[in-house]
């Protein structure tokens, strides 16, 4: 029998470390196939080290929450989420409303996907991100996801959100194309 998942919002940089290790776990697992390893590891490079996750950390511009198996548990899943407007064009031209979050990144290890959908740690860390996004203000949470990650899709449309545009995402060099997802708070 599994731990209860935890779900806490990460104010210690200390724990970075451990959250860039999931990342780059799972950050290959949401890409689309035709994606190269170089190509991956490179955005794994240059975006999710542990001194991305500091910063964001620290930032009061942000919020990191994890999902661990049990209380003090590994890290099994996080949410970056960011309170700031989006700036890629794209973006910025179907999400209007202010203030605004992205919902950047929800990743959970594979091993822990097989939950009943209330008590699942991705359910939870959405709901997580969504009421941290409300505590700040925000009346919009967005995200962009891989046109070819229908199971993310699946994921969040159950979670409330809805397609509302389309926008291009540079994976160091591959323009991939993902659906940008809205859900008013």
């Amino acid at each position: 029998m599994r731990a209860p998942t935890v779900i806490e919002i990460v104010d210690d940089p200390r724990h970075a470390a451990e959250i860039a290790t999931l990342a780059a776990a799972t950050f290959p697992l949401a890409c689309p196939p035709h994606s190269t390893t170089a190509d991956i590891a490179e955005h794994i490079r240059e975006h999710l080290q542990p001194a991305n996750f500091d910063h964001h950390i620290t930032s009061a511009d942000s919020d990191v929450v994890v999902a661990r198996d049990g209380i003090e548990g590994p890290v099994i899943g996080y949410s970056l989420v960011l309170h700031t407007a989006p700036v890629h064009p794209d973006v910025a031209a179907v999400v209007t409303q202010r203030p605004v979050t992205e919902i950047s990144k929800m990743y959970v290890a594979p091993d822990h996907h097989a939950r009943g959908l209330t008590e699942a740690p991705s359910h939870m860390l959405m709901q997580t991100a969504l009421e941290v996004s409300r505590s700040r203000g925000s009346v919009l949470a967005w995200l962009g996801v891989n046109q070819e990650n229908e199971r993310a899709q699946r994921f969040y449309t159950k979670m409330g959100f809805a397609r509302a545009g389309v926008k291009t995402f540079d994976l160091n060099g591959s323009v991939e194309h993902d659906f940008i997802f809205v859900q008013q708070l």
